[in-house]
């Protein structure tokens, strides 16, 4: 039952992503998206750090520097070029594939088993993805294609990296996730200063969504994020990613009035069904704890469940315009 309900809160994550582009097209001001990426991380990650009261130490400065940039500086620019290269659709399927980067990783850099029924079940819910928002006009963009699919492995190599280093001790969830956030968001202000200038004007919408973004969908969202890394394998974590874009299509459909085909419905199916099966797959090639050790145990959550305890996202988390509009995380 721990297990489930750590499931069920780490996947609340990737649906708070799912209403990100909801938010971004109905409050946020328009074409900003690296703007708006430090407006989420920079300040969620200063308040977070502030409420955890520890900074890091020693290696820990590199170590969440280098989290950080995997998992939020280096992910967000590119996928937000990959988003404005190629239709949402295509975007969203290639970070749909983050769950098959990180079962490649965690069997080389983890040891975590990489079962066949977890890599049918990540193929299966990146084919469910791929037939919710694909389009016959998609076409493809080298550039966009190579940043999209570098964007997955970016987050695929933090979420795994975030595994194999875990925290210091007496260090639990909510400082690793203060971090990341003030690492990545001070790594993507120059990009966007180089590439969108000065920030814009910002209305009482605008400061609306930036809260909702900066709290909820990546201050609260991040922490139970890497909150379930420490608990769960990083295989486990990752195939809750396609609950984003799915998220996404059901808050299209239910407030912007876009139309689910059959086909659609469809894929949802397919994609929920696989993220399932991909629980259940990974639950049944969980590590036992080493009886001589005992499992390690989280100063916030508790024992783990795993071999590990620790500290990405990374998206997987992607959410699209169905109608061909650039995706945003």
């Amino acid at each position: 039952m721990k297990r489930i309900a750590t499931i069920a809160l780490t996947a609340l994550a990737p649906i708070s992503w799912g209403s990100t582009y909801f938010v971004a097209s109905e409050l946020l001001p328009p074409d900003r998206p690296l703007f708006t990426g430090v407006m989420r991380a920079l300040p969620a990650g200063l308040l977070l750090t502030a409420l955890a009261r520890k900074l890091p130490a020693g290696q820990w400065w590199w170590k969440a520097a280098v989290l950080g940039g995997l998992n939020i500086g280096a992910f967000f620019p590119l996928l937000f070029l990959s988003a404005y290269r190629l239709p949402g659709g295509v975007a969203a399927v290639l970070g749909s594939a983050g769950p098959l980067f990180v079962v490649g990783l965690a069997a080389l850099l983890l040891g975590e088993r990489a079962r066949l029924r977890t890599v049918l079940a990540a193929v299966a819910a990146a084919f469910g993805v791929s037939m919710v928002v694909l389009t016959a006009q998609a076409e493809l963009d080298l550039v966009g294609v190579v940043a999209g699919i570098v964007s997955s492995a970016s987050m695929a190599s933090g979420t795994v990296m975030t595994k194999r280093w875990g925290r210091p001790e007496g260090v639990g969830p909510l400082a690793m996730t203060g971090w990341q956030l003030t690492a990545g968001g001070l790594i993507i202000i120059p990009v966007a200063a180089l590439v969108e200038g000065a920030p814009p004007a910002l209305d009482g919408k605008a400061f609306l969504g930036y809260g909702y973004m900066m709290l909820i969908n990546t201050g609260i969202a991040y922490w139970l994020w890497i909150r379930g890394i420490g608990q769960l394998s990083a295989t486990s974590v990752t195939l809750l990613g396609p609950l984003s874009p799915l998220t996404a299509a059901v808050i299209g459909w239910a407030a912007l009035g876009q139309a689910l085909s059959p086909v659609q419905v469809l894929g949802m199916v397919i994609a929920f069904g696989a993220t399932i099966a991909g629980q259940l797959a990974a639950g049944a090639a969980r590590p036992k704890a080493d009886p001589k050790v005992g499992p390690k145990v989280d100063p916030e959550v508790g024992p783990s469940t795993g071999s590990f305890s620790s500290a990405e996202e990374t998206d997987r988390n992607v959410s699209m315009d169905l109608t061909g509009a650039p995706v945003r995380r």
